[in-house]
């Protein structure tokens, strides 16, 4: 799929706490953890003045007290030198990040508990591979909450502790694979693979066809994971950040 057909799609996927348009401009906002819900999404032309709506950005997220953040991405962002505006502005590039797709193909694991929402135990997992940062895990999960129906949460336990967690967003054919967490005393194991058929196997049931997810450019272990399982890169984006000042 296109980055201008996937883009919304992955936007209404994981909804932000709170969401403004400036025209084709998607601002998304929570407690500043999550990059993706705590950016704007250029994805179309901005409702005035490209200068203007960089200002009531920078604005939006001033008065939340958050880093003023874009989420660029590769054939879907507008205007196209949104990136040379910015970098004037001092803001700077990072987080590069691949969206992947692939088919909806799998085989379910009897061990992996499925469910329409995410259970009191996926905290477990998401402080722990937050590494204590209970604010963090907080807004992952209120995150995971929101995902409109159908969804589906899975997790994974083991020795009788939750292990891993994961989840699925279906939009018509398509299908987003988000909140991919492993406690780092139980990583190595495979248990992501097993959480991903799983999920992949509940969203054929419910129409999907394509399954789509993002993984950091950085994150070898995950790429050769996705890989393995027939997907490839469709597109890229980076977030452009600038810094903040004392």
């Amino acid at each position: 799929m296109s980055p201008e057909l996937l883009e919304p799609i992955a936007d209404a996927a994981w909804p932000a706490r709170d969401r403004e348009r400036l025209g084709g401009w998607r601002l998304n906002a929570a407690d500043g953890f999550s990059l993706r819900i705590n950016a704007c999404w250029p994805l179309g032309e901005p409702d005035r003045d490209p200068e203007a709506a960089i200002d009531a950005v920078e604005a939006f997220y001033a008065a939340r007290g958050l880093l003023v953040r874009f989420k660029l991405t590769e054939g879907a962002t507008a205007p196209a030198d949104l990136a040379e505006r910015l970098a004037r502005r001092g803001y700077e590039p990072h987080g590069e990040t691949l969206v992947v797709t692939g088919a909806v193909t799998g085989l379910a694991d009897p061990d992996v508990t499925l469910s329409i929402a995410p259970d009191p135990a996926f905290q477990t997992v998401l402080v722990a591979s937050a590494k204590g940062n209970l604010a963090d895990a907080r807004e992952r999960l209120e995150g995971l909450a929101r995902i409109p129906a159908p969804a589906r949460f899975a997790r994974l336990d083991v020795d009788g502790r939750p292990a891993a967690l994961g989840a699925c967003a279906v939009d018509g054919e398509a299908v987003g694979i988000f909140g991919m967490r492993t406690d780092p005393d139980f990583r190595r194991r495979g248990l992501a693979r097993r959480l991903l058929d799983s999920l992949l196997v509940e969203a054929a049931t419910l129409g999907a066809r394509t399954a789509y997810l993002q993984v950091e450019a950085a994150n070898a272990p995950a790429i050769a994971l996705y890989a393995a399982r027939g997907f490839s890169t469709a597109y890229r984006y980076r977030y452009w950040t600038r810094p903040a000042h004392d």
